[in-house]
C-alpha cells in the first residue's frame, strides 16, 4: 500500500472503504464530460496557491455533491472514525483536484484535530506524483540510527501512500507531510481528486447496553489514574486509542487500536508501548454494571494536550 515501504504505526491505509464511492466520482464526471460547457455547477473551485507551500484547486465538499448522497458518506466516514479512533465528528471536508503543477510541500496541522484523513476518488493512472508524503518518525530522531543507516535517498526519509481510487489514508498530522508535485495531465478528470479533512471531538463512543453514566462512573475515575501510572516513563504527547470489551457481567478487556505517543525526553526508546501495556492492564481490571448482553467501547486518550 505504501510502495513497498515500510508501515508505520502513525499511518493507517484502508482500501475499499465505502460502497459507493462510484457515485461520488459520477458527479465528478458528469460536470467535466462537455469541456466546453458553461454550467455553473462547474465554477465553484478555489485556486489555493500559496507560494512554495500549496497550489491546488479547491471547493467544499459537502456543498459540491447532491446532499443525500453527500449526507450517506459523511455518515459512513464519522462512523468509522467513532468506532474506531473515538472522535466523534470530522472537521468540514474539502474535495481537491490536482493537475499539472499542483502539490503541497511539508507541513504540519497540529490543532485540527488527533488524526487527518484523506480520501481518494482518483481513477486512473495518467499522471506522476500526486503520493501523500509523510516525514519518516526515524527522521525526526535522526542522529541515534544514522551510523547504521544503509541508504540516504528520498524513501528513507518519507512515507509515500499514492491516491488509489476508494482507498482512505489516516495519520498522525504532527508529522510534516505534503503531497507529490502532479504531471502528465491538465485535463481533472485524470487528476488527483480527494476529499480531505481532520477527525475530531475525540470522546468515548460505545455500542451496547451500557449507557453513558454508567461507563462514565468507572472510566472518568479510572482515567484520572493513568497519568499516576505512567509518571515514571516520561513525558508524552499523542494518542492512544483503546477498544473495551465488557462482557454481560462487567468484566473488561481492552486493545490497543492506535498509538502514536512519542516519549518527549526518549522518543522511540520503547517507553511508547510501555505506556500502552500499562494502560491495558489497567483498564482490564475494571469492573462495570451487569447489562443484558456486551458492550464495546472506544476510548480515545490524549497525552499532552
Amino acid at each position: 500500500m505504501m510502495e513497498g515501504q515500510a508501515a508505520s504505526r502513525f499511518v493507517r491505509v484502508v482500501d475499499g472503504f465505502y460502497s459507493e464511492a462510484q457515485a461520488l466520482r459520477a458527479v465528478f464526471d458528469e460536470r467535466f464530460a462537455e469541456t466546453r460547457s458553461t454550467r455553473g455547477d462547474r465554477f465553484v473551485w478555489d485556486y489555493w496557491h500559496v507560494p512554495d507551500q500549496y497550489t491546488l484547486l479547491r471547493t467544499p465538499a459537502w456543498e459540491y455533491f447532491p446532499a443525500a448522497l453527500y449526507e450517506a458518506f459523511h455518515t459512513h466516514l464519522v462512523t468509522w472514525g467513532r468506532r474506531t479512533l473515538g472522535c466523534w465528528d470530522v472537521s468540514p471536508p474539502w474535495l481537491s483536484c490536482y493537475v499539472e503543477g499542483c502539490e503541497q510541500h511539508l507541513h504540519s496541522d497540529v490543532p485540527h484535530g488527533p488524526w487527518a484523513f484523506v480520501y481518494s476518488l482518483t481513477v486512473g493512472e495518467s499522471f506522476r506524483g500526486g503520493e501523500t508524503e509523510i516525514l519518516r518518525p526515524e527522521v525526526l530522531d535522526y542522529w541515534p540510527r544514522f551510523l547504521g543507516a544503509k541508504e540516504r535517498e528520498r524513501a528513507s526519509f518519507t512515507l509515500r501512500v499514492p491516491a488509489r481510487f476508494d482507498r482512505l489514508v489516516v495519520f498522525d498530522p504532527r508529522f510534516p507531510h505534503g503531497v507529490t508535485r502532479v504531471s502528465g495531465t491538465h485535463d481533472p478528470r485524470e487528476g488527483r481528486l480527494v476529499v480531505h479533512g481532520w477527525f475530531t471531538e475525540p470522546r468515548v463512543f460505545a455500542e451496547g447496553p451500557l449507557g453513558d453514566e454508567a461507563l462514565a462512573r468507572v472510566l472518568d475515575p479510572a482515567v484520572e489514574r493513568i497519568g499516576p501510572a505512567v509518571a515514571d516513563l516520561g513525558p508524552f504527547h499523542g494518542f492512544l486509542g483503546v477498544r473495551l470489551r465488557i462482557a454481560p457481567e462487567g468484566s473488561a478487556t481492552a486493545e490497543a487500536l492506535a498509538n502514536t505517543l512519542v516519549c518527549l525526553e526518549a522518543p522511540g526508546g520503547g517507553e511508547e508501548e510501555e505506556v500502552e501495556a500499562r494502560v491495558l492492564a489497567l483498564l482490564s481490571e475494571l469492573r462495570f454494571p451487569a447489562a443484558s448482553e456486551a458492550t464495546e467501547a472506544t476510548l480515545p486518550l490524549l497525552f499532552g494536550e
